[in-house]
């Protein structure tokens, strides 16, 4: 399922921009998509429990799940 969920390059690019950077915001802006299609991509990322969900307020923050990154470091590793 984690090949699967970052195959695609957009879910790709946001799973490696929170590897580098932690947590944050993730905006459709940045990717030039819909909202609802940002939406889709953070879903499947979710469920392949590569990405946590932090809420503050109505700001939804992002981080990636340590512990699926402890399952496999080296492959992770190269991703960034």
């Amino acid at each position: 399922m984690i090949l699967q969920a970052l195959a695609d390059p957009i879910r790709l690019n946001i799973f490696r921009c929170l590897l580098k950077n932690g947590e944050r915001s993730v905006s459709c802006g940045e990717y030039h998509i819909a909202k609802s299609t940002l939406s889709h991509h953070i879903k499947v990322l979710k469920e392949a429990e590569l990405i946590e969900l932090r809420k503050e307020g109505t700001t939804h923050f992002y981080s990636v799940n340590k512990a699926r990154i402890n399952e496999a470091p080296s492959f992770f590793e190269c991703l960034k």
